[in-house]
């Protein structure tokens, strides 16, 4: 399968309201099949270095419908890397065939080591990592949520040439090398707005870690109270912006941050004749575990 990134479309929202700003959809998403959106800009260059120091096994971490461990599982089978999952939660072993992401991840080669939540803690420790070494052997290790100095130079080439034109670049938060990366990739004139997914104030000291841009702010009012949290309001968003657009949005990453956006707009947080672009950053594969989850509470689902 191949990776399209020369002409990725960008695509205008036609907004059904009025309004002085143009709002446009940079469709990540459809990069590749399996490996899309900041998952494959964020492993591009993880597994240009993985090959070139000759590992054969990619090593990383994630939780029941981690995006990052479906990707990491897809682009290790298509590469020719064997892949090993540490994945958060010791009862999903007994889970794995009604999970669509880690069935998806097995099914793509991955092998998994099931731990506690207080062991998967200790995933960066460097006595966990020798441990793991001495069970698995040789890895390349890459970090939760693929987030690391390669992520956020892969993550800065989301802005091109053809990117110059907007004002405003707005993209979803989760670990901070995606926005991270956007900042050190966006013109001098454009401000990033990156909206988290996750409740809590400790992402600003994350990303600034990661870039020493000052160009972007955190909008921290749509994260819908916290991370995998979704209300029918939003899911009646999503669904109605997929029928408006034919665009679909995930519930934990995109569809929170073009709720924010549209919302912003409406309250007229953005000056007149604005380009917004939304960076559609993929995570669609997580809509079928959702949609189990929201169905055992007998709530809407996407569609």
């Amino acid at each position: 399968m191949q990776f399209e990134t020369e002409n990725i479309p960008i695509q205008e929202v036609t907004l059904n309201f009025t309004t002085n700003v143009r709002l446009f959809v940079k469709r990540e998403d459809v990069i590749h099949p399996f490996v899309s959106g900041n998952k494959f800009r964020k492993l591009k260059y993880n597994l240009a270095k993985a090959k070139k120091e000759k590992h054969n096994t990619l090593l990383t971490f994630g939780g029941a419908f981690s995006n990052h461990i479906a990707a990491v599982a897809a682009a290790g089978k298509l590469h020719g890397f064997n892949t090993i999952g540490i994945i958060r939660g010791e009862e999903l072993i007994h889970k794995i065939d009604s999970n669509p992401t880690l069935k998806f991840a097995q099914k793509n080669g991955m092998q998994f080591k099931f731990v506690t939540r207080e062991v998967y803690r200790e995933k960066t420790a460097e006595t966990f990592l020798a441990q793991l070494t001495d069970e698995f052997g040789r890895f390349y290790n890459i970090p939760e949520g693929g987030t690391n100095a390669l992520a956020v130079q892969g993550c800065a080439e989301i802005i091109t040439e053809n990117e110059q034109k907007f004002d405003t670049v707005c993209c979803a938060v989760g670990t901070g090398g995606t926005i991270a990366g956007i900042c050190n990739g966006a013109f001098s004139h454009q401000q990033i707005l990156g909206f988290p997914a996750l409740k809590g104030d400790f992402l600003a000291a994350e990303i600034s870690k990661l870039t020493n841009k000052r160009n972007w702010k955190l909008i921290t009012d749509y994260h819908f109270g916290g991370y995998g949290k979704v209300s029918d309001k939003l899911v009646t968003f999503i669904n109605q912006f997929k029928q408006q657009t034919n665009i679909p949005l995930d519930p934990i990453y995109t569809g929170k941050m073009l709720y924010g956006i549209i919302d912003l707009i409406k309250n007229g947080h953005f000056a007149k004749q604005n380009r917004i672009l939304a960076i559609h950053s993929g995570g669609l594969q997580g809509i079928e575990g959702m949609n189990q989850k929201l169905q055992r509470k007998g709530q809407k689902t996407i569609e």
